[in-house]
């Protein structure tokens, strides 16, 4: 006989497949510090925010008496951005699903995790089924996930990854992960190295799971579909008096104008290109010249957002002066042609910028993204840094932008060479514009020397001096260059050499300290 203490004592089960919800984070926080308890624990509550409010279909729970006891993530991404050799961090947007694209072909299976005293009743079935009808429904082509392989350290010493994989898909081993995906109809594409880093037991490898849609039918997009060629425009800028702001923002149309007259994707201006408007006040304080400057910059930003709607072109508008809470920093501006926009300050200042100016660094670098791929801007010294890109590149940049000012040959030619090794190693395009001419009125901005470039990584499919383009030296000009972004999948996956690939992760990594890119 059952009485009613014994039913409190072992309440029945009463399952509930729904979507998660942001006042679940508790339960969910609980059941990752479990399960990942050997890894970095559960995600931080802002990264759960952003996962639940960027794509709400794709997060699924399990609640047993209102309470979370199992969960699946998942996004949305246009699989070819990313191709077979991503890692865990990049493709979800270091977990803040920056990455999901609503027009995407692929759902991507970020994690499941069942709560340890739950398991056993093939909750993570019923969360696999689930991601399987919600493909279906949004008339995905796959499921794809990169899965751990824990069960591969009791062989490591025996057994190759793919000799370990081969005897558990031939049921000869049975691994946590692996053998319940291969029951849930996945098959392994390919194993891929440096997935996750951290992951011990797997010795940082992972298989790359696929579960094809079979009712997938492929839609072709007619107008705003993914492409992989980008047309960009690169201003050399000729620094001339300007008597005020509504003589620059004439100079600045002329340019969007002309570049957006032939299609272009972007268009970059150089860093200080309002710099002439520094000539309007006493050049015997530099500082206190520049800071007058700053009081401009809010309004340029604003008629640069006003030309890329204008003339359905993005613009990463070289940079300017921002004097905030009594800190100058040297900002670039992208302001995209949907109307949003976004900015990067300069991380790396210069001795001659903090003596004349009192100029102090940033401390965040990003990966944006745009409508024609993504994208970073490092501003001149910056990309002298290596350690900048080499961040960016790890969240899939495709295109370096590099406003820059140069006074002399020399300075100019650090600013080249860097940026041309940037486009080397980290498999990317570099585009890098300055200004030409003279300033005699204005302190510390007299002099300018440049020759704008596009560059290009250095194999078979670019060209043979890994220079798409360059302007002629100190004359104001502009450049139009088509990029190829097909061409870095292709180098990264079968190029003769594969820098970002070949990387020895097990000896060196480079890590961002404070906030996330």
């Amino acid at each position: 006989m059952t009485t009613d203490a014994d039913n409190e004592a072992n309440p029945q089960h009463h399952l509930t497949l729904r979507p998660t919800r942001i006042e679940d984070y508790e339960d969910i926080r609980e059941i990752m510090e479990r399960v990942y308890h050997d890894l970095d624990g559960a995600w931080s509550e802002a990264q759960f925010r952003s996962q639940v409010m960027r794509f709400p279909e794709g997060q699924i729970c399990i609640e047993d008496n209102g309470k979370v006891v199992a969960a699946a993530i998942s996004l949305i991404v246009e699989y070819k951005r990313f191709g077979d050799h991503h890692n865990y961090w990049q493709i979800t947007g270091n977990g803040f699903l920056t990455t999901h694209d609503p027009d995407g072909d692929t759902l991507y299976g970020v994690d499941i995790f069942v709560h340890p005293d739950y398991r056993g009743l093939r909750l993570g079935r019923r969360l696999y089924d689930a991601r399987k009808e919600l493909c279906e429904k949004l008339n995905l082509r796959a499921i794809v996930a990169g899965g751990r392989i824990p069960g591969y350290e009791q062989y490591r010493d025996e057994l190759t990854p793919q000799q370990y994989v081969r005897r558990v898909k031939n049921h000869e081993i049975t691994d946590p992960i692996l053998t319940f995906q291969l029951a849930n109809d996945f098959h392994v594409r390919k194993i891929i190295t440096n997935y996750l880093p951290d992951d011990e037991k797997s010795g940082a490898y992972a298989t790359l799971i696929e579960w094809l849609n079979i009712y997938y039918e492929e839609k072709e997009k007619l107008i705003g579909g993914s492409r992989s060629d980008v047309r960009i425009g690169v201003v050399q800028w000729q620094m001339r008096p300007t008597v005020d702001l509504d003589a620059l923002f004439q100079q600045v149309e002329y340019f969007v104008d002309a570049v957006s007259g032939y299609r272009s994707d972007c268009v970059l201006f150089p860093e200080f290109f309002n710099g002439p408007l520094m000539g309007a006040f006493n050049q015997d304080y530099p500082a206190e010249a520049v800071r007058r400057l700053a009081e401009y910059t809010e309004a340029v930003r604003e008629e640069m957002v006003r030309l890329a709607l204008a003339y359905n072109i993005n613009i990463v508008a070289g940079s300017m002066p921002e004097y905030t809470d009594d800190v100058l920093r040297n900002v670039s501006y992208l302001c995209r042609r949907d109307g949003t926009w976004d900015r990067q300050y300069k991380i790396h200042v210069t001795p001659d910028e903090v003596s004349y100016w009192g100029l102090q660094g940033g401390d965040e670098v990003h990966v944006f993204d745009t409508d024609f791929g993504k994208i970073g801007i490092l501003i001149c010294y910056d990309v002298e840094f290596p350690e900048l890109p080499r961040v960016m590149a790890d969240h899939g940049l495709q295109i370096l932008f590099v406003p820059y000012w140069t006074d002399t040959k020399n300075a100019y030619l650090r600013v080249r060479r860097c940026a041309q090794a940037r486009a080397i190693e980290n498999e990317c395009y570099v585009v890098m514009s300055g200004s030409v001419g003279n300033l005699p009125k204005v302190e510390n901005m007299d002099m300018q020397y440049s020759q704008a470039a596009v560059f290009t990584p250095s194999d078979f499919a670019f060209p043979h001096d890994a220079v798409a383009a360059e302007a002629t030296p100190n004359t104001e000009m502009t450049l139009i260059v088509d990029l190829d972004l097909d061409n870095l999948k292709e180098l990264r996956n079968h190029g003769s050499v594969r820098n970002l690939r070949d990387r020895r992760r097990d000896l060196y990594s480079v890590q961002w300290k404070s906030k996330p890119v």
